[in-house]
């Protein structure tokens, strides 16, 4: 097997690390949980791009998964130790290790004509976590597969069917580029340090042949509908693009939408119908 299984406070202690809150460092500490999470990645023959690598725990089995590994890690400090724990896997060509930036690194240019199918991956720094997932939205027409360890209430947002409380704007914008399922529950005590909430595993599948589009229009339409959840959507699209009432209502009835309703009752596919009509 890539790489050793020791934990990560072992890990810490031989190279007299220790994780750093300010970039939300909670190693995952069980390996049995990290090859469930590899294995949904379906990632058999392609390439993985690991967000986030750490020390390394959900690379091993990543490698058993895929031909390609590309690991992407922004603390200094950790790459050293990925470099080291993984060095056959490096000079074979099956793994390298990216010093940057997760937010803002190209998607499509790393996977370039890499092998598919591919998978994006990672346990995810809970206040990164919304700028991570911009980026797995604004690369999925790169993308076979996205795997993310992500904060319980995180993975209900991202879920949610319209109507239920967690619904928002993040469950629009994810859903209308995937379909999200919310994979099963890991526990705070599977991560080193502990932290204060449980996680859940998440797998996003790009949504191939949608009908939807993220224009602008469509991104300005779901901002103003949950900013003031309470609102009815006639308040909370008053005045959006420019639009007098009457023009506003005239497209909704067109668009089959009821303007007493609030953004919280809308679906994806009704969100990008108004869209549509108004962009036309």
């Amino acid at each position: 097997m890539p790489g050793t299984e020791e934990s990560p406070k072992a890990l810490c202690e031989r190279y007299g690390l220790r994780p750093k809150h300010h970039f939300g460092q909670n190693f995952l500490a069980d390996q049995n949980l990290a090859r469930r999470i590899a294995a949904l990645g379906q990632a058999s023959g392609g390439t993985v791009i690991e967000l986030g690598a750490g020390l390394g725990a959900l690379t091993r089995p990543l490698l058993e998964q895929a031909s390609r590994v590309i690991a992407v890690e922004r603390d200094r400090d950790l790459v050293p130790v990925l470099e080291t724990e993984f060095a056959a896997e490096i000079a074979a060509a099956r793994l390298s290790i990216e010093e940057a930036d997760a937010k803002s690194i190209d998607i499509a240019g790393l996977f370039g004509d890499l092998p598919r199918p591919h998978v994006l991956a990672g346990n995810l720094p809970y206040q990164i976590t919304g700028p991570l997932l911009e980026r797995a939205i604004l690369g999925a027409g790169a993308l076979d597969r996205v795997v993310f360890l992500v904060q319980l209430e995180v993975a209900d947002r991202l879920a949610a069917a319209s109507g239920n409380k967690s619904y928002g704007a993040l469950s629009v914008f994810t859903q209308a580029a995937f379909e999200v399922t919310r994979a099963f529950i890991v526990r705070r005590g599977a991560f080193y340090p502990q932290p204060r909430v449980d996680s859940a595993v998440v797998t996003l599948a790009p949504r191939k042949d949608s009908t939807v589009r993220e224009t602008d229009v469509f991104r300005e339409l779901v901002k103003r509908a949950f900013e003031q959840r309470r609102k009815q959507l006639r308040n909370a699209w008053q005045g959006a693009l420019g639009l007098a009432a009457p023009d506003l209502l005239a497209t909704a009835e067109r668009a089959g939408i009821d303007l007493s309703r609030r953004g919280e009752s809308l679906s994806v596919g009704e969100f990008a119908r108004m869209a549509k009509e108004l962009e036309s």
